[in-house]
């Protein structure tokens, strides 16, 4: 079974649409893009498409790649206090010399759209109403969709980086799965792959996913993506993989429209003063 995210994106987004219909209130979005770095433009270039989809106004901020961390900390906090503005962004990566965390924790927690400042963070590991990181709450909406079971299932989390790996692993706890997270440390790599029913690779690392190193009638998911000879290749080595596992998602088409299409909610979830009391 394909695990289509460009499908249910679609509905996502439209059921969004319809919630907004009629209402004479603009729901706005913002972007701040440090550079101009090709990846960077063309994820950006996604979420103005869905927004201006649903009918958001969208706003983009564009700083050079010189920018000094304090003129982007006074871009954000301009946004904080811009009631037009109902939710925001800022597109990572950023230049190294910015401190990326510092940068995440200036954004208002009911404004921070993308999930990630550490008020919304905690809260979502407690289970309490919070703005949850777009990529983890995405593929959650995409495995109920197709009723993927998790509750008691063995899921393996290869990745831990602070905007996929260790919120899902949050998220997949609180749904009483049995989780092992993996990384660029682990000793071996395929011994916790294979045991589990459920495997979600978020690494970037092109094919690093073999099916030799996971059991058959497993579900797989995708989070990688980089370009080479101009395709987008995933963690997933998807040709061998899609012989052997019950369910996988694509690359592209997969997990990237449903980052987007959860953006797109947690804007709207924010327009809603939903958020008021982070």
């Amino acid at each position: 079974m394909l695990l289509d995210g460009k499908q249910l994106s679609v509905e996502i987004l439209n059921s969004v649409k319809r919630k907004l219909a009629g209402k004479k209130r603009k729901v706005g979005l913002a972007v701040i893009l440090v550079g101009a770095h090709p990846a960077s433009v063309a994820y950006v270039r996604q979420k103005k498409l869905a927004a201006e989809k649903v009918g958001f106004a969208f706003h983009e901020v564009k700083l050079p790649i010189s920018v000094s961390e304090a003129r982007l900390l006074r871009a954000i906090e301009k946004l904080n206090c811009d009631k037009k503005i109902h939710g925001f962004i800022v597109q990572l990566p950023l230049p190294k010399k910015i401190d990326t965390r510092k940068v995440l924790a200036a954004i208002h927690p009911a404004k921070d759209v993308d999930g990630f400042h550490p008020l919304n963070f905690g809260r979502g590991f407690l289970q309490l109403p919070a703005l949850l990181p777009a990529t983890p709450a995405g593929i959650l909406k995409l495995l109920d969709f197709y009723k993927i079971p998790l509750k008691g299932q063995d899921v393996c989390v290869v990745g831990h980086s602070n905007i996929v790996g260790k919120p899902l692993a949050m998220l997949l706890l609180n749904r009483d799965a049995t989780v092992t997270v993996c990384h660029e440390f682990t000793k071996n790599l395929k011994v916790h792959t294979k045991s589990a029913d459920v495997v979600i690779s978020a690494t970037g690392v092109p094919n690093l996913i073999r099916a030799s190193m996971l059991k058959k009638g497993c579900v797989v998911v995708d989070c990688g993506g980089v370009k080479i000879k101009n395709k987008i290749v995933g963690d997933i080595d998807f040709d061998s993989v899609k012989k052997i596992a019950r369910a996988i998602t694509p690359v592209p088409g997969g997990v990237g429209p449903m980052t987007v299409a959860t953006l797109i909610e947690n804007t709207y979830f924010a327009s809603q003063n939903n958020f008021e009391f982070l």
